[in-house]
């Protein structure tokens, strides 16, 4: 079987599907990388090659001998039509989001993977990549957000003066949140964090931040998020929120609900009540942001407070981003791989629940359902 690493081509992206570490972890497969593929994320060909791959000169040539295509963003629809007919291929999919694309792999019969879908389960942990990009971007937003305040994030006893730590709150507590709590306290911050989950509370306070208790009943979703929230329940917590927001000086928010708008936390009124200076970086930007003002791929000033629209940052630390997604595709495939040959075991629930499409038919039903309403 031959397993292909193409080279990312969406804008920005600088990550790579699968480090040169990672092919040993994959026995009996034929990996075919194309060149220049690992050069942003620092992986040069020479390490591919003294690690056992050959390489592509095009993505034209390595899509034609794939049998399976391992990357990080979805396939553009470019890419879909080089697909080998009835070949497969695994990455991030967003499969609501990209509806034409699932239409255009079903159509050629080929078997899409999502990593969203993986299901959160104790046996998919290493597979869980969405988690792995999570803790690259929960601690780069933190370092993002210190290099635009114009304030130090520790207390600083000096001869000219004592100057006071930064107040940080960051609004959710999953695992980009937990990163950025982590991160901010490393850095002297006095944190704070919120969560709709009852259950986040311990691990926030076991990271030396505070809690924020609202008077508000708990949310509880399956799988680890949160549930979605109703429009009075954001209301009171809009509410109940507010001064804590305009009490800080970085608000890093991370709330995000899959295959859901992320709800808005902070509105414009409170951005406007923030002291000149604050930031706010905004991890759920590419999902509809959980502020207000945000615009996604943007930074917006308003009375003096920075709005950061904060899309793909794993894509900004792309070497060790690489490697903990790499981990993450060298485990799923070997649930597609059995004595070197392409063989999914259709009845593991990994591998049932993660497929989009499968051969020429739609397999996640929520996609095919949007499909059929999409066509109506």
């Amino acid at each position: 079987m031959k397993l292909g690493v193409p080279k990312e081509t969406k804008a920005g992206e600088q990550r790579v599907a699968l480090v040169p570490g990672e092919l040993a972890r994959i026995p009996g497969v034929d990996v075919v990388v194309q060149r220049g593929a690992g050069e942003a994320a620092l992986f040069p060909d020479e390490e591919y090659t003294a690690a056992g791959a050959t390489l592509a000169a095009s993505a034209g040539e390595l899509y034609q001998v794939a049998d399976l295509v391992v990357k990080v963003q979805p396939p553009s629809l470019e890419e879909a039509d080089m697909l080998r007919q009835g070949s497969s291929v695994l990455s991030f999919l967003a499969p609501g989001a990209h509806l034409d694309l699932v239409r255009r792999l079903a159509d050629r019969e080929v078997t899409a993977y999502s990593f969203e879908l993986v299901p959160r389960i104790s046996r998919a942990q290493v597979m869980d990549a969405l988690s792995s990009q999570a803790t690259v971007a929960g601690y780069r937003a933190v370092l993002l957000a210190a290099s635009r305040l114009s304030k130090f994030f520790p207390l600083f006893m000096t001869a000219a003066g004592t100057v006071p730590p930064a107040r940080v709150l960051v609004m959710g507590a999953g695992v980009a949140g937990l990163q950025a709590i982590a991160t901010a306290r490393r850095l002297g911050a006095v944190v704070s964090a919120y969560d709709v989950r009852t259950a986040a509370r311990d691990e926030v306070k076991s990271l030396g931040a505070s809690f924020l208790e609202l008077a508000l009943e708990a949310q509880e979703g399956t799988g680890g998020y949160a549930a979605a929230q109703s429009e009075e329940f954001l209301a009171r917590q809009q509410e109940m929120i507010g001064t804590h927001v305009a009490a800080s000086d970085v608000v890093v928010t991370t709330a995000a609900i899959p295959g859901r708008r992320a709800p808005v936390l902070v509105t414009e009124a409170m951005v406007r009540a923030m002291k000149p200076g604050a930031v706010i970086v905004d991890l759920a930007a590419s999902s509809g942001g959980n502020c207000e003002l945000t615009r996604d791929g943007e930074e917006v000033l308003v009375n003096g407070v920075r709005v950061v629209a904060a899309s793909e940052l794993a894509a900004t630390m792309p070497t060790h981003a690489s490697m903990l997604y790499a981990r993450n595709v060298s485990a799923f495939v070997k649930l597609l791989v059995k004595d070197g040959e392409l063989a999914p075991d259709s009845s593991d629930e990994i591998v049932d629940k993660s497929a989009v499409t499968v051969g020429g038919a739609v397999h996640h039903e929520p996609t095919r359902s949007a499909l059929e309403g999409a066509q109506a």
